[in-house]
């Protein structure tokens, strides 16, 4: 591993004594305590400043529950930078999770002698054998659907490391530009070469609703629900949304432990990744300060970035300056706006960033108990292991709940997901007593009718979700020991999350820190000429992955970040030291769950 030199990290966090309380101060993360330097260390230049961010993040209540606030599962960390961190040498254990999806059914849906719940994992046997419950033709089917998507998450691994091509540039450029580039795009030819023939397939995949491609596929609409939540989990779209249908191949994606398209639960909470990628920062060299949130970079005379501004008034200079937050903090937030052409902030300002979650965190005195399975003893059952979907019986259900976030309202029937990590780890809960995530959609950011996400609101919906969940498991109430329920406006408050935009009904605070459809894949341009991701002009470069909607993009961003940062230093060492912001580059990672995953990488 390559060391960093003089390299600062800052984080923006608030604790739950915040969260309750009324300090409005940022503090530190528990479990990245040991690796935060006290203020007075803060040094006034750096070779690199990263400023941070991310919804990874654990908190402690004073009763012994541990919460993963914001994301909850992992998978989508790309299998290359877990290994450039050295992760599982830095304290990194993970829960594999099998089974991994569980959609029990309400008894007034369940007609006589059908079943009443499916469940799924990466045991293929398993998995056909409950399918067969609903129907033989759908058992028969699926294998062949997975081993489709399996073929089309392949054809796009190669492609989500790389920078894409700028078709407008490439038209211009001269003949011998446009062979360096094909050189240069080998990924693309070997994304071609998987899919073959079934090019057009794929196209159909990246552009149609899930629902059209589910109903080709499936008659059983429990099987058809619960496949569809991977569509639009996090994202304000229906599964009769075109482009819907992609988002499908990214819950096949992900690798852990060289197991393809499997999901864990860290050991100790989501911010145990933060807490090993901290540590690998620590043994790299890199400094990491809290309670330092930056206000404005630093620009000099010619445009060049020269440091950071913090909220406190003081300056931190650097040479080179990386963002992990969205492209729209990082550009129109952080950015003085005189720096950048006014198209390009149009355009910057125009991504959407539409999000209608609502994380609700519960503490309970034991395991919830479904009818469709009850449980035998006080174990966790290999259901409670899983994902477990509600309100998911048929997919009509998802469009309505969309259909009410549309118009301003919270959905009647909201889509749950439910996860109970403390039944693989039994770290974050006292004996007896479990956590569990609640991931729930589709609530909007501005509420119709001028309502507002108060505490009365905030209240009435979590016994809404709890009343849901008690139709499927009776008691459910009387388990629960406490809960805090975080909205939109709260997600964006807490975790810096991309905040409401005016001339949105229902915007704001994208767990994904972007929409989640094919629909809006759009290169943001500057002057009509390149991406965000390439565009320099002599002052100004942007080295990242915001091109991409969801979670394994932020490679991209780890791809370009550490090769910009090397050429920095070969510049440097040729003496060239008056360049502008076209040679530093601004990684931007798309997925709150990662936290800052360039800092190690800074060869200087």
């Amino acid at each position: 591993m390559n060391t960093c030199k003089r390299v600062a990290v800052g984080l923006k966090r608030n604790s739950l004594r915040d969260y309750f309380g009324t300090s409005t101060c940022y503090a530190r993360t528990q479990l990245c305590h040991t690796y935060v330097l006290p203020d007075s260390e803060l040094k006034s230049s750096y070779d690199a400043v990263i400023v941070g961010g991310g919804g990874l993040s654990c908190e402690s209540w004073e009763k012994g529950f541990q919460f993963s606030r914001a994301s909850y599962v992992l998978s989508l960390l790309r299998p290359h930078i877990m290994q450039d961190l050295e992760l599982v040498k830095h304290g990194l254990k993970l829960h594999l999770r099998d089974p991994c999806s569980y959609t029990p059914i309400l008894e007034s849906e369940v007609s006589r002698g059908c079943p009443q719940s499916l469940l799924m994992g990466p045991q293929a046997g398993l998995t056909v054998q409950e399918i067969g419950k609903f129907s033989k033709k759908d058992a028969e089917a699926f294998p062949l659907y997975e081993q489709q998507l399996e073929r089309f998450a392949q054809a796009i691994q190669p492609l989500l490391d790389n920078t894409p091509i700028d078709s407008k540039k490439l038209a211009k450029s001269s003949l011998w530009e446009q062979i360096k580039e094909a050189y240069h795009s080998k990924h693309i030819f070997e994304a071609g070469k998987i899919l073959g023939e079934d090019l057009p397939l794929f196209y159909e995949y990246l552009t149609a609703p899930a629902s059209k491609i589910l109903n080709q596929w499936f008659d059983s609409e429990p099987l058809k629900a619960t496949l569809a939540t991977d569509s639009v989990i996090g994202a304000m779209i229906s599964p009769d949304t075109p482009g819907s249908s992609y988002v499908l191949l990214h819950h096949v994606m992900g690798e852990l432990e060289k197991q393809k398209g499997i999901w864990a639960y860290p050991e100790g909470g989501m911010g145990a990744v933060s807490s090993a990628i901290a540590s690998s920062a620590r043994a790299a060299g890199v400094e990491i300060f809290t309670n330092k949130a930056v206000s404005q970079f630093i620009v000099d005379a010619s445009n060049g970035v020269r440091g950071v501004a913090l909220n406190d008034g003081t300056e931190v200079r650097a040479t080179a300056v990386l963002s992990n937050a969205t492209a729209k903090v990082t550009f129109l937030d952080l950015c003085p706006a005189e720096a950048l052409p006014s198209k390009f902030r149009s355009a910057i300002g125009r991504i959407d960033y539409t999000s209608p979650v609502t994380k609700i965190n519960v503490a309970t005195r034991g395991l919830p108990n479904f009818v469709a399975d009850p449980s035998v003893g006080d174990d966790p059952m290999p259901h409670h292991r899983a994902t477990i979907h509600l309100n998911c019986e048929h997919m009509s259900l998802i469009q309505e709940a969309y259909e009410d976030a549309s118009r301003g309202e919270i959905s009647r029937r909201p889509l749950i997901e439910m996860t109970i990590p403390s039944s693989m780890d039994r770290t974050i809960a006292p004996e007896g007593c479990h956590v569990l995530l609640f991931f729930t959609q589709f609530t909007p950011y501005t509420l119709a009718g001028g309502k507002t996400w108060d505490e009365k609101t905030k209240q009435a919906y979590a016994e809404q979700i709890f009343g849901d969940v008690e139709k499927y498991a009776p008691g459910f109430r009387e388990l629960i020991v406490g809960y805090e329920v975080l909205p939109p406006p709260e997600l964006e408050k807490i975790f810096g999350l991309t905040e409401y935009l005016p001339r949105r009904h229902v915007a704001g605070s994208a767990v994904f820190h972007k929409a989640g459809a094919w629909r809006i894949w759009k290169p943001v341009t500057c002057e009509g000429t390149l991406p965000v991701w390439e565009w320099c002009t002599p002052r100004w470069r942007s080295d990242g992955s915001a091109r991409l909607p969801r979670c394994t993009s932020c490679a991209a961003g780890w791809q370009l970040g550490a090769p910009s940062i090397a050429k920095f230093r070969k510049e440097r060492t040729r003496g060239n030291d008056g360049m502008g912001l076209s040679h530093i580059p601004i990684p931007i990672c798309v997925c709150p769950c990662f936290f800052p995953i360039y800092f190690t990488w800074c060869p200087l």
